[in-house]
């Protein structure tokens, strides 16, 4: 791969916003927080965090090839987020769960295999796996998006990481 092309990771995540709101649907995003990543940390859960960014939920929305962000109301109070577009880890419609998930970010060091993404529903991904590690783990809602997560429960799809 040439390392002088861009990252598909900006085009998709504005592409599959404007499907979400072209829809009447709810995009929200799953983060990948660390010490790059500004969003209130008091909402950050097992090092993600879920963010309504609808434009009923936000101001100023801007979806840039380097960076997502916005004003929000978190509590009652408003704060600013930033996000760099490498650490948007999934974008999906609150409403049926379609969308599309991203490997994590690595760490400059790192040079771990990649990650195999897909999405399962919440039965599958609480099914036992062939996986002997057992390493898959759920996205949850961690709240503090603007809105409330989805009713937990029923046939709803879900992503979930396999390694």
């Amino acid at each position: 791969m040439d390392a002088d092309l861009p990252s598909t990771r900006p085009y998709l995540i504005r592409a599959l916003h404007e499907w979400c709101t072209d829809g009447g649907f709810t995009p929200y995003i799953v983060v990948a927080v660390d010490e790059r990543v500004q969003v209130p940390r008091e909402f950050v859960r097992d090092g993600q965090i879920v963010l309504n960014v609808s434009f009923d939920a936000t101001s100023g929305l801007r979806l840039g090839n380097e960076v997502v962000e916005f004003k929000a109301r978190f509590g009652g109070i408003p704060r600013e987020v930033v996000v760099p577009v490498d650490h948007v880890i999934a974008i999906y419609a609150r409403e049926n769960g379609q969308g599309m998930a991203f490997p994590a970010p690595q760490p400059a060091s790192a040079k771990a295999a990649p990650q195999r993404l897909q999405m399962v529903t919440r039965d599958e991904a609480r099914a036992p796996t062939d996986d002997p590690s057992g390493s898959s783990a759920e996205i949850a809602h961690s709240g503090g998006d603007g809105g409330e997560p989805p009713p937990r429960g029923g046939k709803r799809p879900t992503l979930t990481r396999i390694k």
